[in-house]
């Protein structure tokens, strides 16, 4: 089966007011070209799951800078001072989850789980709003599992069947997501025929994924972004 696709009708599929998980940690690991597309694509009131926002006029910033995000459920916001400053000013809603629960929600979300209890976050700012349960005499915070309609995420290599290889660093929220969501599109600096890949070296096999892009020739339509995707 051939899941390379162009990224405009990848993209397409994304209608307003879904909720997509983007991957990345930072520059590494982001879909750059795919976010790109998104923003001209113009759907609007989404809801975003991503470690951060990026950096101002860049990635997911993008977007929210563009009003085309409602809410964002994050870990963190402190590189990036213009949606700190739209979170003050009620522009967008922001759900804030410590980086290592906002992971395991999302592997829960993949796993087909409710979500999980932990005891982090106690007593503190943490548990307002939340689900507290007590558990073998041990009070627990009960964290809800996160699943998207639309998962973005970003490889090194793939083949035209989905099959995904990540590179250092990226391999970061990218494979928990690709579980997570009822749609998965990938973009690939390489791509390969299917067979090429050694199977043990897979990260992501290609039964998660729906759509491959290729995204090495789009650079120059995206020229700006090429050091952050490929740096």
């Amino acid at each position: 089966m051939d899941k390379t696709t162009e990224i405009n009708d990848a993209v397409s599929i994304i209608k307003d007011g879904q909720t997509i998980m983007v991957g990345g940690f930072g520059g590494p690991g982001t879909p750059f070209i795919l976010v790109e597309a998104l923003l001209e694509h113009g759907a609007k009131h989404l809801t975003l799951i991503k470690n951060e926002a990026n950096l101002p006029q860049l990635g997911v910033s993008r977007l929210i800078e563009a009003g085309r995000v409602d809410r964002l459920i994050t870990s963190h916001l402190g590189l990036n001072p213009t949606a700190l400053e739209m979170m003050n000013k009620n522009q967008i809603e922001v759900e804030f989850s410590p980086q290592g629960i906002l992971a395991e929600r999302i592997r829960c979300g993949g796993a087909g789980l409710f979500g999980f209890i932990t005891d982090i976050g106690i007593d503190t700012v943490l548990s307002q709003k939340k689900q507290v349960i007590t558990v073998n005499g041990r009070k627990g915070i009960v964290e809800s599992a996160l699943r998207a309609d639309v998962a973005l995420i970003h490889a090194a290599v793939g083949d035209d069947f989905g099959n995904l290889i990540y590179e250092k660093s990226a391999r970061n929220f990218n494979p928990a997501m690709a579980t997570a969501a009822d749609v998965v599109i990938a973009e690939v600096e390489s791509l390969v025929t299917t067979g090429t890949l050694a199977p043990d070296s897979i990260h992501t096999p290609g039964a998660f994924v729906d759509h491959v892009i290729e995204i090495r020739e789009l650079t120059e339509e995206y020229a700006i972004l090429e050091d952050y995707v490929f740096g």
